[in-house]
């Protein structure tokens, strides 16, 4: 299931600052980037639904695998874990959160992979 358009992060100026602004927790496989949201930037693209919302990213490079289509599965499988465990009620801030894969093959070691990546939105304090 694909993350609905409210909670997509968008735009460059948007990554500049998380990237500039953000508080990082770094794991094997991957690192996330949090920081509360700035509705400021999103309103200089005249993006004016959901402006208070929970929103991320997910991104896979291209030194995880040169195909598109292992990316892309690497991706939607991320993005429907996070659903799962997303509450709104449990959204009282919101922030904008970036999750970077590292380079490796991940393909086959996807249960490692899912392990990290809830292990470490545990350590964000994003659910509880």
């Amino acid at each position: 299931m694909a993350l609905p358009k409210s909670m997509r992060l968008s735009g460059h100026r948007t990554f500049k600052y998380i990237h500039k602004n953000s508080k990082r927790i770094y794991g094997n496989l991957m690192d996330l980037k949090i920081v509360k949201s700035n509705p400021n930037i999103l309103r200089s693209h005249k993006i004016n639904n959901g402006l208070l919302n929970f929103k991320i990213a997910i991104t896979v490079s291209k030194k995880v695998s040169k195909k598109s289509v292992i990316r892309n599965k690497i991706r939607r499988l991320l993005q429907e874990t996070f659903l799962k465990n997303f509450n709104k009620s449990n959204n009282h801030v919101p922030y904008w959160v970036l999750v970077n894969l590292k380079s490796g093959n991940f393909f086959n070691y996807e249960n490692e992979l899912l392990k990290e990546f809830q292990s470490l939105i545990i350590k964000s304090d994003l659910f509880k």
